[in-house]
């Protein structure tokens, strides 16, 4: 029953949770910038001032709201009292949206796009997500042959494969009703062969392309039946748009933020939904284990899918080493100004030398870098044995129930 589904979150929110420590540094790091958002600093700061880490807090309002859809339902969000009162709430702060932009959303169930590779089928979201650059970064660089985890190849390869995806993904890539490609295109072996043909084994292309905006959370569930689920959920921004109107606490995004006034799939339009860089990923392999995964972190997640699923995959890593070992990120996030090529400081100092000699502007970062997103997964194996993995570089765990 829906009351036993919310009724653990409810009790969260009335009792308090402990503010973690990724919530204590980023709200300290965007106060001044968000601190004047309508709501923002009644709901998310103590006496005024950024909370600490281990405070504490209480959200009254958001116990309020979840015990309401409780009793009314979820459709009650979209096309009812509560649904009224989020409207009226958005008017009052100067938002555009209104009640009827609530009760004719729906959301949608659509078919994944899906690559097939040696060791299994990939699958990820199509547009207005990035999932098809995920699936096209590890299309191409099967194709290149590379045999061994965290070389000069290995990371050159992937690298110069997120270029080249990256390139179809800025230019055609937005609410599929505006679109004028079939990004399932991309992903055929014709396809695939037009973008390793773009990739130079030994020497980097240039760079930067525009770049896409990036606090998401992605979560991975699997079960004794073989259900396997792979989630992602996101506010854009750190704190997306900062604003909790009226008495809901409900902290409201900012996807918005991706239209653009230019022709193209992704100009601002009524109705239409902005790109945007959400792309939980799912795996079919030949072994009759199922794998979940994904990351946070814009530009940074087709990368880290890459890394976790080329180092798991096809270099055979255990699942956790996947996703500890040093990453890299191509471009920015998380408010990053420079769109090169940032290592983690535990990368060999031989495949960083070996990176700048092919030409690839390197900066090296600390360790376990926010930078670098915080990556997760779920397999269950062929023999109903269930794993997973969290991230060294974020707040999130593994859990057995």
């Amino acid at each position: 029953p829906l009351a036993r589904l919310l009724g653990p979150a409810i009790d969260h929110a009335r009792d308090g949770v402990v503010v973690s420590e990724g919530q204590a540094r980023l709200t300290a790091e965007k106060f001044e910038e968000i601190k004047a958002a309508p709501g923002f600093v009644d709901a998310y700061a103590v006496d005024g001032a950024p909370p600490t880490a281990g405070t504490p807090m209480r959200y009254p309002a958001l116990a309020d709201t979840l015990t309401r859809l409780a009793e009314a339902g979820l459709d009650d969000f979209y096309r009812g009292d509560l649904a009224r009162a989020l409207a009226d709430g958005l008017e009052r702060v100067g938002s555009p949206l209104r009640r009827a932009d609530f009760e004719t959303f729906r959301a949608r169930r659509v078919a994944p796009l899906s690559v097939a590779l040696a060791a299994g089928t990939v699958f990820n979201t199509p547009p207005p997500t990035q999932g098809v650059a995920s699936l096209m970064i590890l299309g191409a660089f099967t194709k290149l042959g590379v045999s061994e985890a965290d070389g000069f190849a290995h990371l050159h390869g992937v690298v110069e494969a997120t270029k080249a995806a990256f390139r179809r993904r800025n230019a055609h890539v937005g609410d599929p009703r505006w679109m004028t490609v079939d990004p399932a295109d991309w992903l055929t072996p014709d396809g695939l062969d037009a973008l390793v043909r773009e990739i130079d084994p030994a020497k980097a292309a240039p760079w930067p392309e525009p770049p896409a905006g990036g606090g998401t959370i992605w979560m991975g569930v699997a079960d004794d039946k073989g259900v396997v689920v792979s989630f992602i959920q996101s506010g854009f921004w750190e704190f997306g748009s900062a604003v909790v109107p009226a008495d809901a606490g409900v902290l409201w995004q900012n996807r918005g933020a991706s239209f653009t006034l230019q022709d193209g799939p992704n100009r601002l339009r009524p109705g239409a939904r902005p790109f945007h860089t959400l792309n939980p990923a799912l795996a079919r392999l030949k072994d009759g284990s199922t794998l979940a995964y994904g990351n946070m972190g814009g530009e940074g997640q087709p990368q880290s899918q890459a890394a976790v699923f080329t180092r798991h995959v096809l270099f055979g890593q255990p699942l956790q080493q996947a996703i500890t070992a040093p990453r890299w990120l191509l471009g920015r996030t998380w408010g990053a100004a420079a769109d090169n090529l940032k290592l983690e400081d535990r990368t060999p100092p031989a495949v960083v030398d070996a990176l700048r000699a092919a030409g690839h502007d390197v900066e090296i970062v600390e360790s376990f870098s926010d930078l670098m997103g915080h990556a997760g997964a779920v397999k269950r194996r062929a023999d109903g044995v269930c794993e997973g993995a969290s991230d060294p570089r974020s707040d999130g765990v593994v859990a057995a129930l």
